[in-house]
């Protein structure tokens, strides 16, 4: 497990020395390691000697039930949502103090993004991130606010006290709206996926905009996917 925490997405090829260093281990020990991964499917070693992490990890990661499930219910919804704008429509869960992304679906016209399927990234600034925080635990939420938040524009949300308010007013009006947080180009609006009123994951579109004006038109239409989906989900358990 050390042996593949070393990867990541700033560092996505190493060599062999370099996951020793990463995994704090004896190089001869990260060699047997290496060679039994490979062996696996675990890492594929590229022309070059570096190490990659290989295909048998993400079959097996798309078995993770939460995402699996999750992600097959919600496609449907979410490319209907696609059809109709064309914008960046992404779901997302919380994981721990942050979020996964576990699917999203963007044109080439879309605005561009920082979030990949499958990479994680900081709840505050984004909107499907507000949702989460929003409904998480309250220790998970004073974590979160208990270490200094990342600012990526000049508009992103830095101050606890504002924080708090955020989310009052995400739980009160069932979305939540970035506006600039994470890109000066780029505002979102996101709305929670539940199952049996406890939220799971999070719904959003972003879009091209320069306020939180533009994001309007395209809010009911995220609402009613993340409602649609919800909806699904609570039939299929039942």
């Amino acid at each position: 497990m050390a042996v593949l925490d070393a990867f990541t997405r700033s560092r996505p090829a190493l060599a062999l020395s370099e996951i020793a260093r990463a995994a704090g281990m004896p190089l001869s020990t990260a060699h047997r390691l290496v060679a039994e991964l490979v062996s696996w499917g675990g890492l594929e070693r590229s022309d070059d000697g570096r190490y990659r992490i290989g295909l048998h990890v993400w079959e097996l990661g798309a078995l993770a039930p939460r995402a699996l499930g999750l992600r097959e219910v919600a496609l449907p919804f979410m490319e209907d949502l696609y059809e109709v704008t064309h914008e960046n429509v992404q779901l997302a869960v919380r994981d721990g103090d942050e979020l996964v992304f576990v699917e999203r679906l963007a044109s080439r016209e879309a605005v561009d993004v920082l979030t990949q399927v499958g990479g994680r990234f900081a709840m505050p600034p984004t909107g499907v991130g507000l949702v989460l925080l929003a409904h998480a635990p309250v220790d998970v939420q004073e974590r979160v606010l208990a270490v200094p938040l990342q600012r990526y524009t000049p508009l992103t949300i830095t101050d606890p006290r504002r924080l708090r308010a955020v989310l009052a007013d995400v739980r009160r009006t069932g979305f939540a709206v970035s506006d600039r947080q994470v890109t000066m180009d780029a505002v979102s609006v996101a709305a929670p996926v539940t199952v049996r009123g406890e939220a799971v994951a999070a719904l959003s579109i972003v879009v091209r905009g320069t306020s939180a004006a533009d994001v309007r038109a395209v809010t009911p239409g995220v609402r009613a996917a993340a409602l649609g989906i919800s909806r699904t989900l609570d039939r299929a358990r039942g």
